[in-house]
Order: structure tokens, then C-alpha cells, then sequence
């Protein structure tokens, strides 16, 4: 009865059931790696090795991983990885080159997403699903949705125009250099406002609505997607 009473005690702090804990982990590992490694590299393409030299063009998920972010990601269901360093220095077209830095990581999530949903639907489709035992069928479905989701959830929430996240820099990117000044100038006010949103009551108003209504538009545009060729 106790250890019951601990267990559900420990589910109201955390976004996800505990069975799901270890398929949130190695998706956890794989979302982040893959969202930073896609920034240093773009970064290295466009001709700056900053991340590069300081190890983080890399698929090793210990070089990415944030304490505060991965944290977040099992009490509040969203979270963030280590910033990759980006020195503008080194672009010809600093501008043009930090959008398509900043685009890199959410996109290369979504693309996870995509890919794994089309893996998904290929296993199914060919019948390797409904001849796995249901024990692991069910393991592998609960594995592939929670995939799918951080993935989306990523996209989506990078896309936040609050500093310092991808969305916020693409914003600063577009905008003309005295607009652009501003909000170097308010930036740390950003900051202070998005972490307060975030921890406080607050954010059950503003960010987690955006994130449940932005992850099931894209959730369901990439299911209109590919399930009409697998015919689901």
C-alpha cells in the first residue's frame, strides 16, 4: 500500500505515466541530439566551427543534454537542450545564415516525426505489427507515439518567439536592424518573462495552450500526410 501511495504520489509531479518513463528517456535522448546536432551543423556548413571546436557537432546526446531543460520535459512536458554556441563572425550573410541556423533544429525534429510515423505506418502496412505479441506491439506503439509527440512538441515549442529560443532568433534574424537593436537591448527581459511563464500557474494560460493546439495541428497535417498512401 505504501509503495502504491509513493508511486502515485511521483505521477502527480511528472507530465508522463511512469511506464512510459523509458521510452520518454531514449526519446528524450534522440530529439535533443538530433535538434542541436542539426544546428552546429548548418552552423559548420555556413563556414563557422565554433561548435565544432568545442565538441558539439556531435551525435553523442552527453554533449547536448541541459539539466534544467531535460528536468522540465518530465514535470512540465516541455523542455530545451544546451544552446549550440554560433559565432555570426564567421558567415558572409550573418542574417540569412542565423535563419537558416535557427530554422535547423526544429525542422530536424519535425522531421523525425515524419519519418518515424512513415516507419510506423510501413510496419503496419506490411503486417510486422499484428505479428509481434501484443505485450510487444503495444510496447513498440507506446514508444512510437511518444516519439512522434516530443519531436512535435519540440517543433513546435523552438518556434516560441521568447529569447532564447529558435523562434525568438528567427524573429531577430527577419527583423530591420533598429527594430533588431530593441530587442538585443530587452532581450534579458525576455528571458525573465518566458522562465516566469513557464514555472509559474501562468502557463497553463499561454504556452501550454499554444503547444497543445500548435503539436495537434502538425500531429494531424502529417497523419493526412502519409496515411491516405498506406491507406489507413
Amino acid at each position: 500500500m505504501k509503495r502504491r501511495n509513493c508511486v502515485e504520489t511521483l505521477e502527480q509531479f511528472l507530465a508522463f505515466p511512469l511506464e512510459l518513463i523509458p521510452f520518454v528517456v531514449i526519446s528524450l535522448l534522440i530529439a535533443f541530439t538530433v535538434h542541436e546536432f542539426a544546428h552546429a551543423w548548418v552552423a559548420y556548413k555556413f563556414g563557422d566551427p565554433t561548435a565544432k571546436n568545442q565538441g558539439r557537432l556531435t551525435l553523442s546526446p552527453i554533449a547536448h543534454l541541459d539539466p534544467i531543460g531535460t528536468l522540465l520535459i518530465f514535470i512540465a512536458g516541455f523542455g530545451w537542450a544546451r544552446p549550440v554556441p554560433v559565432n555570426r563572425f564567421y558567415f558572409k550573410n550573418p542574417r540569412l545564415a542565423g535563419i537558416f541556423v535557427s530554422v535547423a533544429g526544429p525542422v530536424s525534429n519535425l522531421i523525425v516525426a515524419a519519418v518515424t510515423i512513415f516507419l510506423f505506418y510501413i510496419l503496419a502496412s506490411i503486417g510486422v505489427l499484428s505479428a509481434m505479441p501484443p505485450d510487444v506491439q503495444l510496447g513498440v506503439e507506446q514508444f512510437v507515439n511518444v516519439l512522434i509527440r516530443l519531436n512535435i512538441m519540440l517543433f513546435v515549442f523552438n518556434l516560441l518567439p521568447f529569447p532564447p529560443l529558435d523562434g525568438y532568433r528567427i524573429i531577430e534574424d527577419l527583423a530591420p536592424a533598429t527594430i533588431r537593436a530593441k530587442m538585443t537591448q530587452y532581450e534579458s527581459y525576455g528571458i525573465i518573462l518566458f522562465l516566469f511563464l513557464v514555472i509559474t500557474p501562468l502557463d497553463a494560460y499561454t504556452i501550454t495552450p499554444f503547444l497543445q493546439n500548435g503539436m495537434s495541428i502538425v500531429e494531424n497535417i502529417l497523419i493526412t500526410l502519409f496515411s491516405p498512401i498506406f491507406g489507413f
